[in-house]
Parts: C-alpha cells; structure tokens; sequence
C-alpha cells in the first residue's frame, strides 16, 4: 500500500497539538479535506510555511495501521501576504475558510471547491473593505450550487408565480424556501413569524445583484456594486441558507 501522497492543498487552520507539535486542516483538489500532524517546535521551517491561506503542494506520509498522516514537506506557490495586511481581508478570508471545513470541502466537488477557494482568496489578497463582502456574499452564494442547496430566487415556491421585477420574496428558515408576500401570509411591510418559521425578506436589488455575479470570477465581483440595504439582505439570505445546511450558524460570519 502506498504510504507516501502528493496533493495540491489549501491551509485551512492550524492549531497546537502536544507540547510542540500542530495539527493542521487541508482542503486538498484530489481528497477534499486532509488532516495532517506537523511535527517540530519553534525552530521548524514549518512554522511559517503551514499557515491558512497559503496554497501549495503538499507531502503527506500515511500510516495504514494507525490511519495517521505526517506532514513531511510543504511547497508554498501563494503566500497571499496581502490579506494580512487588513483586518476586513483577515476576516472574511477566515470566514470562509471556517465554513469549508465545516462543510467538508462541499462533501465531494473537492476539485471546484479547490479552485472556487483558491480564486476567492486570491481576490481578497488585494480587495477593499467595501469589496470584501461583496466577494464573501459571492462565495457562499457559489457554495450553495457545490451543495446543491442553491433556491430559485425569482419565483415563489407555493404559487410558481415569478417575483415582480420590483417586488420582494421571503426566505423561509424552518422550510427552506422562498414565498411571495401572498403565500407567506405577511405583509411585505412587516415580514414575521407566523406558523411557517423565521423569515427574511430581499428584494429585487438582491436578485439582479445574485444573478449578475453568479457565473463571475470572483475577481471582478467588485465591479458590479449594491446598495447597502440590498448587501445586507443578500448577507442575510445567503448565510440563512448555509445555516440551515449547517445546522448552525458560524461565529466568523459575524465578523464579516
């Protein structure tokens, strides 16, 4: 049995493991997510090689007996320092690298999610504060296709009916989906609970934003600018989605 594997790989976290050793979390193109011990203390050249965010190709040793893998060398190709070097970029770059490991690397796409992470902190290396979000509400809203949980934002689930070009629909927490105000039972002014979970509505600024950027390359996701009330209904609708796949929601996207 081959003991010995090369992957290409994305640092996703790393933390202590023993006195002096680190437990480190890979999404890799060819495995998904890979859980390697890099072992070495302060000195190890390690130390700043195997840090989130950097991408490259990685040496793993797999123990079959134990079922253990030892990192024994990294080769960083993007170091991606920029990120770093502001605190919104640090921010949304963790969080997205939280929910790819929670999700298990999109549980099975692991080549697109590679690529789709790779590209989107690639994005973030050099992005502004204002474009940070923009390329964070981009992100999850790709993750909800690798998970195949992405709903049809322009019709309403009950009725079929398609949304009025300047008309709302409402995110449906305990279902899953989107109603017009009709089928909902709420007003379109006062969205709420009432019998069919947790509501939150977005409105047609939301939906032509989505659709325009949906098949973009993150890079230019900054071009194409939203509204402030309509950035945070499509934050809001997009982490909705992703914490009902969850099960919960995660801290990072606070922070963002």
């Amino acid at each position: 049995m081959e003991r010995h594997h090369i992957y290409s790989a994305l640092v996703l976290k790393v933390r202590p493991s023993g006195e002096s050793n680190r437990e480190a979390f890979f999404l890799t193109q060819e495995a998904g997510i890979l859980r390697a011990t890099v072992f070495g203390g302060p000195k190890s050249k390690f130390r700043a090689l195997v840090s989130p965010f950097h991408q490259g190709r990685l040496w793993v040793y797999h123990n079959p007996v134990r079922d253990s893998r030892k990192l024994t060398d990294f080769d960083v190709q993007s170091w991606r320092f920029g990120i770093r070097e502001h605190y919104q970029r640090v921010m949304t770059a963790g969080a997205i690298l939280e929910l790819v490991l929670e999700s298990q690397g999109s549980g099975g796409n692991w080549a697109r999610a590679w690529d789709l992470a790779n590209r989107t902190l690639d994005a973030l290396d050099h992005a502004d504060a204002g474009t940070c979000i923009r390329i964070f509400i981009h992100f999850l809203w790709t993750w909800t296709c690798l998970l195949g949980l992405r709903p049809d934002i322009h019709h309403c689930a009950s009725c079929t009916c398609e949304a009025p070009v300047d008309g709302l629909l409402l995110w449906n927490d305990r279902e899953g989906t989107l109603y017009c105000p009709s089928c909902a039972g709420v007003s379109p002014e006062k969205p709420g609970s009432l019998g069919l979970g947790e509501w939150v509505a977005f409105g047609p600024g939301v939906r032509r934003w989505l659709g325009a950027v949906e098949n973009q390359d993150p890079e230019v996701v900054g071009r194409y600018t939203l509204d402030l009330p309509s950035l945070s209904q499509a934050k809001a609708l997009v982490t909705r989605i992703m914490a009902r796949a969850l099960g919960k929601r995660l801290p990072g996207w606070d922070r963002v």
